[in-house]
């Protein structure tokens, strides 16, 4: 079987399925990785959270998976992923972004989220939980701008509930009505654009205030 990225998010409750039925309780095993390294390591910012977290709920409702345990795995991953990449930015900090060529270090992805820190505070670490990108770099700028631990995890581990408790929910409850799941790949694409849509809107308005700020 060829390797097709946008194959397997559209397709996720097939794949997903697959993986359950060749690997069993491994794949609680999987999906902890999954959620740990899209959220712990900086180089892991395009793995698709937000749909894999509602089809895993999804397919936890079909009897698939526990989904007490599913959420509570997913949880700690998300929290201790937090707490990795925050080392990580406490240690290494801005020297990973020096080079203005990496297409993985990204400048611009560290500057969205410093602005979204200058607007938010210390609940970005929390809000952004629910944005792509942005919740990969979060704890790494947190670790930059040297938060306190404690005051970072607080934030963290409520954004971790909030987000795998959420959106595994929502799968569990919804993902098998017959409209949504005949038309998941749609719904997939809405998951996606709905939880990229406020990055989007801030990008836009950056760029828009530098031009007038060149125009002036």
């Amino acid at each position: 079987m060829d390797f097709n990225p946008l194959d397997i998010i559209l397709h996720l409750d097939t794949y997903l399925d697959l993986l359950v039925n060749n690997y069993g309780p491994w794949i609680y095993a999987i999906l902890f990785m999954v959620i740990f390294c899209e959220t712990g390591l900086v180089v892991t910012p395009f793995l698709p959270g937000d749909s894999l977290l509602f089809i895993a709920g999804a397919v936890a409702a079909g009897g698939g998976m526990d989904p007490l345990l599913l959420g509570g795995l997913l949880m700690a991953a998300a929290i201790l992923g937090d707490s990795t990449n925050y080392v990580i930015g406490r240690t290494a900090g801005e020297r990973l972004f020096r080079n203005p060529d990496s297409k993985i270090f990204r400048r611009d992805y560290l500057q969205q989220t410093h602005d979204f820190y200058d607007r938010h505070g210390g609940k970005t670490v929390t809000l952004a939980r629910f944005l792509p990108i942005l919740r990969t770099f979060a704890p790494f700028v947190a670790g930059i701008a040297k938060m306190t631990y404690s005051r970072f995890l607080a934030f963290s581990v409520t954004g971790s509930i909030l987000w795998v408790g959420g959106l595994v929910t929502l799968g569990y409850f919804f993902g098998n009505v017959p409209f949504i799941k005949k038309n998941l790949s749609l719904m997939i694409v809405a998951i996606i654009l709905v939880s990229m849509l406020p990055m989007i809107i801030s990008l836009v308005r950056s760029r828009i205030n530098r031009n007038a700020a060149k125009v002036n």
